[in-house]
């Protein structure tokens, strides 16, 4: 590995405000990947390609030897480009800003300015753009913030009140769920839980959700969406099964246990963008379950049981 160019990445981050958490080996190795710069290029051939996390993982290993494990990709976006992009080093999905969180084309690119002021590593210039840089910051980040916010999706809770989820993945039909499927079968309802596919807490009613007896496990997998019915006292459970599949027999069990000390009677909803995706998916959705599709938004299916869109257990759901 060439220390010089390592140790010269390491002094750029720090140059720029990077904490020692960002400036390590392993975030100037990001940094170097991004720059595409191998062990003795120059500062000034620097160029921004659009890299995913394992592009970058890839160079690291064949340009510097540093072989980091499968598993540690998500370190790497969660602890380093993340904070990249915070910083304004990186622009995420310029090619597509709306592409959806969990697509495996998501993609990362140093933003131009940053590129320029690293250009001139080791001239007199650098230290002039890098001041210059810092104090168009600012501004940079407000710019770069109001083009993400024109991406998100734009939602209407039951109450009125808006919202928004990010672009694309399974937010498309979860703001039809919210927006559709609400008012149609669950009216006047609460919504208590969402399930941003970039946030997985994007709405957590806490307090709500406590005096209703759930205590919930922050390491639980959550459904997509949570509300509850005061007139009828259910809690309805609904996953966007788009994305993660339908609640099947596993994720029926699991659900039932997260909520176990849930007062109100649970209802557990799959939600598909139309009846061709729900196909897929017949033979393992659960009995005793509700199934809806984004296409035909006033129809519900029910799989088998005496009752049609309520609980099953409990003296106080009957």
């Amino acid at each position: 590995m060439n220390t010089d160019m390592l140790g010269a990445a390491r002094q750029i981050l720090q140059a720029f405000g990077m904490d020692d958490e960002r400036s390590n080996d392993r975030s100037a190795l990001t940094l170097l990947a991004l720059l595409h710069l191998r062990p003795g290029d120059e500062w000034a051939d620097a160029t921004n390609p659009m890299l995913g996390t394992r592009a970058i993982m890839d160079w690291m290993r064949e340009e510097y030897g540093r072989d980091y494990a499968a598993n540690s990709r998500e370190t790497i976006r969660r602890f380093t480009l993340h904070q990249f992009a915070d910083a304004l080093l990186v622009e995420q999905n310029p090619d597509k800003p709306d592409r959806p969180v969990n697509s495996p084309k998501w993609n990362y690119q140093l933003t131009s300015e940053a590129l320029d002021v690293i250009q001139k590593f080791g001239t007199p210039g650098f230290d002039i753009g890098l001041a210059t840089y810092l104090a168009k910051a600012p501004g940079l980040r407000a710019r770069y913030a109001a083009a993400r916010e024109m991406n998100r999706i734009p939602v209407t809770l039951p109450s009125g009140a808006p919202f928004t989820l990010s672009p694309g993945g399974q937010n498309v039909l979860l703001k039809q769920m919210i927006e559709d499927f609400c008012p149609q079968f669950t009216p006047r309802g609460e919504v208590l839980y969402v399930g941003d596919a970039d946030a997985k807490w994007a709405l957590y009613e806490e307090e709500r959700l406590t005096e209703l007896g759930v205590t919930v496990d922050q390491h639980g997998k959550m459904p997509d969406l949570v509300v509850y019915q005061p007139d009828k006292n259910w809690l309805v459970l609904m996953e966007a099964a788009s994305s993660h599949g339908p609640v099947d027999a596993k994720r029926h069990g699991e659900l039932a246990s997260l909520f176990r000390e849930a007062d109100p009677g649970l209802v557990y909803v799959s939600c598909f963008p139309d009846r061709k995706e729900m196909r897929k998916y017949l033979a393992s959705i659960a009995w005793e379950t509700e199934v809806w599709c984004a296409e035909d938004p006033t129809h519900l299916i029910h799989f088998n049981g005496e009752r049609f869109l309520g609980p099953y257990d409990g003296t106080n759901n009957r």
